[in-house]
């Protein structure tokens, strides 16, 4: 298996560079079972999630990470837990932010099985 935190790092590296200026370029990442639930609300498949993300009220951000830990998991894909800051282009003030991923092996890649997005106040 490969290891898990180069995987989490390689992933996460390229998830947020392409969320950041053109999200709908996601869609490879995710499949028809996959799950997204973005502040308690849920969304299955890739035409949902695309849906979702593509839907934000703004076009681009930066994301800044904190954090990113990472776990291998018993189906033999990885468990990536981030932490950090975004910034949606037009603000000035950035947003405290947590996802969480479930990334599954499938074809010498790794796709998004679970993600799990929160915005951190207080």
């Amino acid at each position: 298996m490969a290891d898990p935190e180069a995987v989490a790092k390689a992933f996460t590296d390229h998830y947020y560079a392409t969320f950041d200026t053109a999200r709908n370029n996601l869609a490879g990442l995710y499949q028809d079972q996959s799950m997204l639930t973005f502040e308690g609300q849920k969304f299955q498949g890739t035409q949902a999630i695309l849906q979702k993300l593509t839907s934000l009220p703004f076009q681009q951000c930066k994301h800044h990470i904190s954090s990113l830990d990472a776990q291998p998991s018993l189906s033999g894909g990885v468990l990536v837990f981030v932490t950090g800051q975004l910034l949606p282009e037009g603000e000035t003030n950035p947003l405290k932010f947590s996802q969480t991923f479930h990334l599954a092996p499938v074809g010498g890649s790794y796709v998004v099985t679970n993600d799990l997005f929160r915005l951190n106040y207080g």
